[in-house]
């Protein structure tokens, strides 16, 4: 791991900035220093460290925890592997990721849990944690899903890969009731979509358009899962955590609830905040996702929620698809955007554009991760801590190609670069190039 001095940086973190450095010993943030105070420059002038580093002004900020993704390993691994997407992950800057059930087999057991997390040992870059998938028949793995080492458990209320998907209002009463951690959910009606589809069918045949996915899977859709996970959380006293929030309706819903509670937190994704349904001309299947992307109006709401507070977390749900899985037409194309690469810049542009702060963009990519998943030692600039870093600069050009073996993206040209990320202590990337580095990342550890 070595020792790191980190000087001439614009420290970003916990709402403030300011012109300092850190000393990086053995894996772990051993000071941080602010220039503006005397006491703090001597300090850092002391420090014999194996290798000085000028950041030369740029920012760095702690390495973001992108608790949405799926990776694909086991069962989809000629999308995407746990080496691969882990590479894409540090390229970009994300130095922790919390991956979803939906594999072959799904990882609704903690046998299945144990499989993922020894080959995230053996190959991951970044540091690791796992969701346990909710279905309508283990409740006995649930209960147990903490023991096992998940960070929380997903229900999907609406279809997704690997036919995960809780359905029994039974079953999933129970699980609101007897689940120890947090319930993630994907929330979308299918009753309505399936609806709509056929609608959709009857008017243009085979030849959906794309730009008709957010009248598909419509915001009614969402909404109306949204309020029935809400209605079971606030009647068990669940901890309930709503994913990839992608509506005007739902940011106001949320709004309300969340003035009554501080059991229920909500996500959106970096796909929300940058597309609406205006870039399905230019873009087609490569942004086919679900929820779907909607209206521009749809997307000033989620950032206002953002700003807000509403929506606590910004994540990706990276999914990466073969080229010829996106091709075809609207029914064939399958369902996902790969991103973990490239969510930070794409931050960056909405804070570019006066839009976000980016003291709110580290919080909400960065602090509330760890603190709303109890992630231990990790997400903050602060002494004691790993030291999972990522400097950048926000004004120096960059391109860089996708590492995600699906080998696309919608976008990869971006006005920053990420010059350098750090996982416990060890340097991963280089100017979004990754170094020579063995996989050095973490099982992730969590305050229950």
């Amino acid at each position: 791991m070595g020792q790191y001095l980190l000087k001439n940086a614009v420290v970003v973190g916990e709402g403030l900035s300011f012109n300092g450095g850190i000393f990086v010993r053995d894996g772990i943030i051993a000071d941080v220093f602010d220039y503006s105070l005397a006491d703090d420059r001597a300090r850092e002038g002391a420090v014999s460290a194996a290798e000085v580093i000028d950041l030369g002004g740029c920012h760095l900020c702690p390495g973001l925890i992108d608790t949405h993704v799926h990776f694909r390993e086991p069962g989809a691994t000629q999308k995407g592997c746990i080496a691969s997407e882990s590479a894409a992950a540090v390229a970009g800057g994300v130095t922790s990721y919390l991956d979803m059930p939906n594999n072959n087999p799904p990882a609704v057991t903690a046998a299945a849990l144990a499989a993922k997390m020894e080959i995230a040992a053996r190959d991951s870059l970044a540091n690791y944690g796992f969701y346990l998938g909710a279905t309508d028949n283990n409740i006995d793995e649930v209960a147990r899903a903490g023991a096992a080492g998940a960070c929380a458990v997903k229900m999907f209320m609406g279809s997704s890969t690997g036919n995960l998907l809780v359905s029994d209002p039974a079953a999933m009463k129970n699980l609101f009731e007897r689940s120890p951690l947090m319930i993630a959910v994907h929330a979308e009606d299918n009753a309505i979509i399936a609806a709509n589809i056929e609608l959709y069918k009857a008017r243009y045949g085979d030849g959906i358009p794309f730009r008709a996915h957010p009248q598909i899977r419509s915001a009614a859709a969402c909404i109306a899962a949204t309020r029935k996970a809400v209605e079971l959380a606030l009647t068990t006293g669940a901890r309930l955590h709503i994913m990839h929030v992608s509506t005007a309706e739902e940011v106001e819903y949320l709004a309300g609830v969340m003035s009554r509670t501080d059991k229920i937190t909500a996500e959106t994704c970096v796909q929300y905040l940058t597309f609406c349904d205006e870039d399905y001309g230019r873009f087609g299947a490569q942004i086919k996702c679900n929820p779907a992307i909607k209206e521009a109006s749809d997307r000033e709401a989620l950032i206002q929620g953002v700003r807000s507070g509403v929506l606590q977390t910004i994540s990706t749900d990276h999914a990466p698809h073969l080229p010829q899985d996106k091709a075809g037409g609207y029914l064939e194309a399958a369902s996902g955007i790969p991103l973990v690469q490239y969510s930070l810049q794409m931050m960056l542009e909405i804070v570019k554009s006066g839009k976000l702060s980016l003291p709110t963009v580290i919080e909400r990519m960065c602090h509330a991760p760890a603190r709303l998943f109890g992630i231990e030692r990790r997400g903050f600039i602060r002494k004691g801590y790993w030291a999972d870093l990522v400097a950048f600069n926000m004004n120096r050009p960059s391109s860089m190609e996708p590492l995600s073996r699906c080998g696309w993206s919608p976008v990869k040209e971006f006005s920053s670069t990420i010059e350098y990320t750090f996982v416990n202590g060890t340097i991963v990337s280089r100017n979004g190039i990754l170094t020579d580095a063995q996989p050095s990342g973490m099982k992730l550890t969590y305050t229950r």
